[in-house]
């Protein structure tokens, strides 16, 4: 890992809020850190040993061993012991994957406008349980949860007087509401060997924005649902616990796999709104072909490949799934690729650098949500 990618991703914020306890500063680059080294604590505590020596960042009050001390009393660590018995080591717990999922989140979704935030509805009326602020006179047909009391005593008053009151039918009036729309997603997650490539840490980004996104729906779209698999040779679904931990490998892009893993994954949901989000940085370079075997094509763009790009991108428009594309890449080759993509799923493509990433995803979620697909 370059030391230099995590000492810049890493603001101690040295004029912070002197209120702060030792264990607090020292816990708010640890996160960073765990999250860097795909949830290996002895790593993550080797980084702070080394950013200790530069930075000071203890003092003989309160040192390393302190704060692991303190990590396992709070219960964000677990010591184990190794099969054969010769040491301890240590893991991070659920609560910890728990916080890892809301401090990505605070640290994307910070950044966006609060005027972004919010339980967003379509512009269709139907059943909700959210009002519009519309009025209509009653009908057969509409609840009398509905009906607006105030407006209808008023309408009362105004036709029979009050020495008569006399409320009739058409003196009712019903508040209407917005039919809320729910989501069904899924993340694709690219881990071929090009995401830790050229001194770049592409798959840290993609893993926050992920585990941001997860504990978004969770707390904010209770029945929205997020799937997430990840791709290089194969694909594969991961749960949510296992995002800190995501690493990529020695693979080559089966994009075709991915999106065949997807399509089938938002098959199996009720939701009429479906959506795939795909982040990569490469060209699709795989495919796994009827035997077993595997066909891979690092040079260019393999036209065999990228035809079968199409099918699957084609095939997701039929099911009325659009697939937005966040491409991590400046090739005038690969764009050229990914527009074609994207126009015959007539989805969307973004060309993203990694600092803006998460906020363009959240974004994108948000006003998605408003919309239905069909």
């Amino acid at each position: 890992m370059n030391f230099s990618n995590i000492r810049t991703g890493i603001l101690f914020q040295q004029a912070k809020e002197i209120s702060q306890s030792p264990f607090e500063k020292l816990f708010e680059i640890f996160k960073e850190l765990i999250t860097h080294t795909s949830g290996d604590f002895d790593e993550a505590i080797d980084w702070l040993r080394e950013l200790d020596k530069e930075y000071q960042l203890t003092d003989e009050d309160y040192t390393i061993d302190d704060f692991i001390e303190d990590l396992l009393e709070k219960g964000y660590v677990k010591a184990e012991i190794k099969p054969d018995g010769s040491e301890r080591s240590m893991g991070i717990t659920a609560k910890t994957e728990k916080l890892l999922r809301e401090y990505a989140l605070n640290q994307i979704f910070g950044k966006l406008r609060k005027s972004g935030l919010g339980n967003h509805n379509t512009h269709q009326l139907g059943v909700g349980n959210e009002t519009s602020g519309d009025l209509s006179n009653f009908q057969f047909g509409d609840s009398l949860e509905s009906i607006a009391l105030t407006e209808s005593i008023k309408n009362a008053q105004i036709h029979s007087g009050i020495d008569e009151f006399n409320l009739t039918q058409d003196d009712l009036m019903v508040e209407k509401k917005h039919h809320k729309s729910q989501m069904s997603t899924v993340l694709m997650i690219d881990i071929s060997h090009s995401m830790i490539l050229y001194g770049e840490d592409r798959i840290t980004p993609a893993k926050k924005v992920a585990m941001a996104l997860s504990e978004l729906i969770i707390t904010r779209y209770p029945k929205d649902t997020l799937d997430v698999l990840v791709f290089g040779n194969d694909a594969r679904p991961i749960s949510i616990q296992e995002l800190p931990y995501l690493q990529v490998g020695p693979y080559h892009t089966n994009t075709v796999a991915g999106l065949e893993l997807a399509m089938d994954m938002l098959r199996r949901k009720k939701n009429t709104n479906k959506q795939i989000f795909m982040i990569t940085d490469g060209k699709p370079s795989c495919l796994k072909m009827p035997d077993g075997s595997y066909y891979k094509n690092s040079v260019g763009l393999d036209k065999t490949i990228v035809e079968k790009c199409y099918l699957m991108a084609q095939q997701a428009k039929k099911t009325k799934i659009p697939i937005t594309t966040f491409m991590i890449a400046s090739d005038p080759y690969l764009k050229q690729f990914v527009q074609e993509f994207t126009k015959v799923n007539n989805g969307k493509a973004f060309y993203t650098g990694l600092n803006n990433l998460g906020e363009m995803i959240f974004e994108d979620y948000e006003k998605n949500r408003k919309k239905r697909f069909g």
